[in-house]
C-alpha cells in the first residue's frame, strides 16, 4: 500500500512539474506580445544586427503584413569557447518566444576575431548545434543563412583574411549541410569601404544594400499575403 502510494506521489509531482514549466513557456510567449496572424522574421546575429538598423529597414521593406525584430548581440559569435557564444545568450530564447515564421541569422564577423580564430575548427559543429536548437523551435518556420559584409581595415582585431577564407567557406557548408537557403550580403559590399566608416560595421547606405538583399531573398518566400 505504501510503495502505491508513494508511486502515485511521484507521478503527481511529475505532472504538477510539466504544468508549470508549460505555465513559464505560455507566460513569456504572452508577456512578449506576439501577434500570430502576422509574418513575423526574427533577426539574429551580432552587431551588424544590433546596432546598424537593418532589421528596421527591411521591416519598411516588408510593410505592415509583417513584424521584423531585432534579436542582435553586439559581440556574439557561433564559437561556443568564446566569451559571447550566440547559443547561451537570453536573447536566442527571446526569438524561439517571438515565434517567428522566418529566421534570418546573420553570425561569423566576430569569429575572425585572433582569439575566436583559434577554435575556428569547431564552427561547423557549433553552428550546426545552434541551427539544429533554432529548428525545434517550430516544424514549419524558414531559416535563412546571411554570409556577412567583408572586413576592411579596422582596430577591432577582425582579420579580413580569416573571415574570407575560413568562416565564409564554413558558413556556405553549414548552409549546404542542412539545406538552407543562403543570403550573401558580402559580395555586393566587397568594392565599397567606404559604407564601413570603422571598418566592420556599416553605414546607412551598406544597411540599405544588406536589408534590399535579404528583402530581395526572402520576400518571395514568405507565408503570408506575399
Amino acid at each position: 500500500m505504501k510503495s502505491k502510494r508513494k508511486r502515485v506521489i511521484i507521478v503527481a509531482v511529475a505532472i504538477l512539474l510539466v504544468a508549470l514549466s508549460l505555465t513559464v513557456v505560455f507566460s513569456e510567449i504572452l508577456a512578449s506580445n506576439v501577434n500570430v496572424n502576422l509574418v513575423r522574421v526574427a533577426c539574429l546575429g551580432d552587431s551588424i544586427t544590433e546596432i546598424t538598423g537593418y532589421p528596421e529597414y527591411l521591416q519598411t521593406l516588408l510593410g505592415n503584413d509583417s513584424v521584423v525584430k531585432n534579436f542582435g548581440v553586439s559581440g556574439a559569435t557561433v564559437n561556443l569557447n568564446s566569451d559571447k557564444p550566440y547559443y547561451y545568450e537570453t536573447t536566442f530564447r527571446n526569438a524561439r518566444n517571438f515565434l517567428p515564421t522566418t529566421v534570418i541569422i546573420m553570425l561569423g564577423t566576430n569569429d575572425a576575431r585572433t582569439d575566436a580564430y583559434q577554435k575556428i575548427s569547431s564552427f561547423i559543429a557549433n553552428y550546426e548545434r545552434m541551427i539544429n536548437r533554432t529548428q525545434r523551435w517550430n516544424s514549419t518556420q524558414q531559416i535563412f543563412l546571411v554570409v556577412p559584409p567583408p572586413i576592411f581595415n579596422n582596430t577591432l582585431d577582425l582579420n579580413s583574411t580569416s573571415f574570407s577564407e575560413g568562416v565564409i567557406p564554413r558558413i556556405k557548408q553549414v548552409a549546404n549541410d542542412l539545406g538552407l537557403s543562403l543570403i550573401d550580403v558580402y559580395t555586393p559590399l566587397l568594392n565599397h569601404p567606404e559604407y564601413f566608416p570603422d571598418g566592420v560595421h556599416p553605414n546607412s547606405e551598406g544597411v540599405r544594400i544588406i536589408a534590399n538583399t535579404i528583402y530581395e531573398a526572402i520576400s518571395p518566400n514568405l507565408k503570408g499575403s506575399y
